[in-house]
């Protein structure tokens, strides 16, 4: 039987949550429900997922016991703005964590994935990641679909590795277990539920996004260290110096140019130096 209860201050809020033993896919199950009209403002969360989906269509692997959630939001805002629910997502799993996490659990710095403010116990990694000590811990990842009504809903998926991280990646990963932290997913569920109330409220349908972002950069990994931004294939590399206000990427290039970059992957210190 799953486990999963939503936090006080999101019950409060009016969140809804629908739980799952197993599923395909939160994701799937999400886009389903806006795509019929769904008002949004409603969790799908599975103990199992046997068909996830990741960022830019990749499987989103899962193993038993780890958390993959995905929340609904239907907002009054453009897509563009709308895009920036990554952040808001990001910050609210970063302060989930904060709590989760015993103090000293997690070391900051390896290989240039450091917070800004240098004491973060976890770092957010462009676009839509979280590292614990340099290796993710969190994915995130959105999908929107526009609805019969002309608005979007916008399926925001997080997955968090709890009790196993994979180990087929071509990056480290880490989980809160290999951290030496003895929670469950519904442990970060609850607590997530609740931190992303009081950082939806401060995006505010995208007027406070300067705000969320702000709070995004002060725990982001790699500002000023080097960058490498692969882009189907084509490999930027410089410096990371920020985000700007509309959440790209900007990089001081080899040529001191200042590029903004709106997707790619990202990699930082020793790997972004590299040539090949």
């Amino acid at each position: 039987m799953t486990s999963f209860s939503l936090g006080p201050k999101s019950r409060a809020a009016g969140y809804r949550l629908r739980a799952y033993d197993t599923v395909g896919s939160t994701t799937t199950e999400a886009v389903a429900a806006g795509a019929s009209g769904d008002p949004g403002g409603i969790w799908f969360v599975a103990t199992e997922q046997t068909a996830g989906r990741g960022r830019r269509g990749r499987v989103w692997q899962h193993t038993p016991g780890n958390l993959a959630a995905t929340l609904l939001i239907v907002p009054d805002a453009d897509p563009a703005m709308a895009a920036t629910l990554g952040f808001v997502a990001g910050v609210a799993i970063g302060a989930a964590l904060d709590t989760i996490l015993p103090a000293g659990t997690v070391k900051i710095g390896l290989d240039g994935a450091d917070g800004l403010d240098g004491r973060s116990r976890v770092a957010l990694k462009w676009p839509n990641d979280v590292l614990a000590d340099g290796a993710k811990l969190v994915g995130i990842g959105l999908e929107a679909t526009k609805r019969d009504d002309g608005r979007h809903a916008i399926a925001i998926g997080i997955g968090v590795n709890v009790v196993a991280a994979p180990t087929d990646l071509p990056y480290p990963a880490t989980s809160l277990a290999q951290l030496g932290v003895s929670r469950s997913a519904a442990d970060v569920f609850e607590a997530l539920s609740d931190a992303w109330v009081d950082v939806f409220g401060l995006w505010d349908e995208g007027r406070g996004i300067r705000a969320v972002l702000q709070r995004w950069r002060a725990s982001a990994a790699g500002i000023g260290a080097p960058v490498a931004v692969n882009q189907n294939g084509d490999v930027l590399r410089g410096i990371f110096e920020t985000i700007d206000d509309a959440g790209r990427l900007i990089v001081r290039a080899d040529d001191n140019r200042r590029i903004a970059i709106t997707a790619g992957d990202v990699h930082f210190g020793a790997t972004a130096s590299a040539r090949s």
